[in-house]
């Protein structure tokens, strides 16, 4: 189903005695929503607003909104905190920055017990390779270089996905109604510096000539945060802290894609520098 179908929604809610949820579904790639605007805030925006009104409508105990850091923009130097403005700097940030004021738009009105997550990067197993870090290990472990955008020397915080995960049921028991949680780590690299990982990792060499071979760049994205530092105390308070080093969780998520890389469809697409996509041409619905 798709959370942009009324009638769906609201029959699952009505057959499946739903109690919570937990938000996930959106259109995620930066990049794209560069090109399909009107798709990432046709799913992001009006999908949510179909989700949290049958949730609202079926007296649902939970609705976790899952949202991302990247609503924040970018920044220098300031740490952002749950009350830092929301400055989006690209559509897909736009559309989770807007979608995050329906939701709590649901608690300021009815009460409705919404909680919304903003979480840094996430990596490991299982990621569909158009993201950086599965897409520089597929390159990599084709013989192909990593292609970089501008200087790649944005930085990026990267969380591995377990302990996303047990900072989502940390936030199901523990996450106070109409609250928002930073979901974040203090481990940050440019991604000049994790593809120089990577290529140590996969080509085995620490040479910087060799290193520079391995890598491509390409032009920018029309924006490109520098960071997206944030503060999460507050997931602190609840008993929740990221725990899997860098090196473990690189080392088990560059395994997987040696062994799974061509079970996805099209996925020598999400290798290409810019996305290779067909037109947004339908939109049903509204």
């Amino acid at each position: 189903g798709d959370i942009c179908e009324p009638d769906f929604i609201k029959q699952l809610f009505e057959t499946e005695k739903i109690d919570i949820v937990l938000h996930f579904a959106a259109q995620t790639h930066v990049d794209l929503s560069f090109w399909h605007a009107l798709e990432f805030t046709y799913v992001n925006v009006y999908g949510t607003n179909v989700l949290v009104a049958a949730a609202h409508e079926a007296n649902v105990e939970k609705f976790i909104y899952v949202s991302t850091d990247e609503v924040y923009g970018g920044s220098t130097d300031e740490e952002f905190d749950e009350s830092s403005p929301k400055r989006p700097t690209n559509p897909y940030a736009s559309s989770k920055a807007a979608a995050e004021c329906f939701v709590q738009s649901y608690w300021e009105r009815y009460q409705f017990p919404v909680v919304i997550t903003r979480s840094s990067n996430v990596y490991g197993p299982h990621q569909y390779p158009e993201k950086v870090i599965p897409k520089f290990i597929s390159l990599l472990q084709q013989n192909r270089k990593c292609c970089i955008h501008g200087t790649g020397l944005q930085r990026r915080n990267f969380l591995y996905a377990t302990d996303v995960v047990e900072a989502f049921l940390t936030v199901l028991k523990e996450g106070k109604p109409g609250e928002i949680y930073n979901i974040g780590t203090s481990f940050e690299m440019s991604i000049v510096q994790l593809a120089k990982e990577l290529i140590h990792l996969i080509k085995k060499t620490s040479s910087e000539s060799e290193m520079e071979h391995w890598m491509d760049y390409v032009r920018d994205r029309p924006t490109n945060d520098l960071r997206y530092p944030m503060n999460s105390e507050k997931m602190h308070n609840l008993g929740w802290r990221p725990k899997v080093p860098w090196k473990e969780g690189i080392k088990k998520t560059i395994e997987w894609y040696k062994e799974n890389f061509h079970n996805w469809k099209n996925s020598d697409k999400a290798l290409e520098p810019f996305p290779v996509t067909e037109p947004f041409a339908q939109l049903s619905g509204p």
